[in-house]
């Protein structure tokens, strides 16, 4: 019998998941917007990636909901919404989880399994994230642009999982300490703020110093609020997590010789805060910024850059600029 997952949350990330789910054998439900409802059921559902994947869902095949409460019974459920919204859906979602579903929270930020398991006591919730980025192409075309793997708390409910994406070619980790693996990817996720506030792609981007050495300064924020913090964090990239501010601070000539891992990038590819600006919606600034500025405020610390960069995506929200050049954005967070 075929895995039967929902996936709560259909943006980019939950589409690109579920169809490679699909190819993998699942019976896939996505749960959205009817703005997205409609999409899909003109177009389809396509999905690619940097190395080569094509995989198309005809539209007849794309099982679609709106409504939470139409949604059937699912072995798991995979959440996929802004971190802003975890609270509200979770609050949905309580009333109508079968006892049997495990629920897995594939989301940006530190915080938002705790916020499900609170909400859902009796389900077996479980941490995850996605080490990749995804970009809504439009017409029902979703591209991951950058490499990485699904990772999702160990628990015997995951392997069908990990089965299911190998299919498509997406690598899959069951980890024993998500909490050291949502640090770490929140360190990597620094970025996406700086990506925003570019207006460029991510590889354009990460290819000037200055914007790295942006990065670098918010990462050494993050690194100092961490270790006081006593976490562990995960080698989630070619060169441990504590050298990476050095690394980015490298002159471009050598930084392009030294780190091609960090910059095997496809060139349309962006950061997600970068495409929630574009669609005019709120950013995920506050679980990731913000949650380092927490950090460090409880641990008597301070993290004024995150702090100034954290205000600058709200000006952005608000219609405010993000066209920033790198020496520009040096100087605004490091003056901070």
């Amino acid at each position: 019998m075929a895995l039967r997952i929902g996936i709560v949350g259909a943006g980019s990330i939950g589409c690109y998941i579920g169809a490679a789910l699909q190819m993998g054998g699942a019976e896939v439900c996505l749960l959205g917007r009817p703005r997205m409802a409609d999409e899909l059921a003109e177009h389809g559902l396509h999905i690619s990636d940097l190395r080569g994947l094509k995989y198309s869902v005809d539209a007849q095949k794309v099982r679609f909901y709106t409504e939470l409460s139409a949604l059937p019974e699912q072995d798991v459920i995979i959440v996929t919404v802004k971190s802003g919204d975890t609270a509200a859906v979770a609050e949905q979602m309580a009333p109508v989880m079968g006892r049997n579903t495990t629920i897995i929270s594939l989301q940006n930020g530190v915080a938002n399994a705790a916020i499900l398991r609170q909400a859902m006591p009796n389900s077996k919730v479980l941490a995850g994230m996605i080490a990749f980025n995804v970009l809504q192409m439009g017409k029902g075309c979703f591209h991951a642009g950058t490499d990485g793997a699904v990772m999702v708390e160990a628990a015997a409910e995951v392997t069908e999982l990990g089965a299911a994406l190998a299919v498509s070619g997406t690598p899959f980790e069951a980890q024993t300490d998500m909490r050291s693996v949502l640090w770490s990817k929140l360190l990597l996720n620094l970025n996406n703020p700086i990506n925003a506030l570019s207006g460029l792609p991510l590889k354009a981007e990460l290819s000037q110093r200055a914007y790295r050495r942006c990065l670098g300064l918010l990462q050494r924020e993050a690194l100092a609020a961490i270790t006081a913090a006593e976490i562990p964090l995960q080698r989630l990239t070619a060169v441990p997590a504590s050298v990476l501010p050095f690394i980015l601070a490298l002159p471009d000539f050598l930084f392009t010789r030294l780190a091609q891992p960090m910059l095997a990038i496809d060139p349309m590819a962006r950061s997600s805060m970068w495409e929630d600006l574009e669609r005019g919606r709120k950013t995920e600034v506050e679980w990731l910024n913000g949650e380092v500025l927490s950090l460090a405020l409880n641990h008597g610390l301070t993290a004024p850059a995150n702090a100034r960069l954290k205000a600058l995506i709200h000006s952005a929200e608000e219609g405010g600029r993000r066209d920033f050049s790198g020496p520009e954005l040096w100087a605004l967070i490091s003056q901070a």
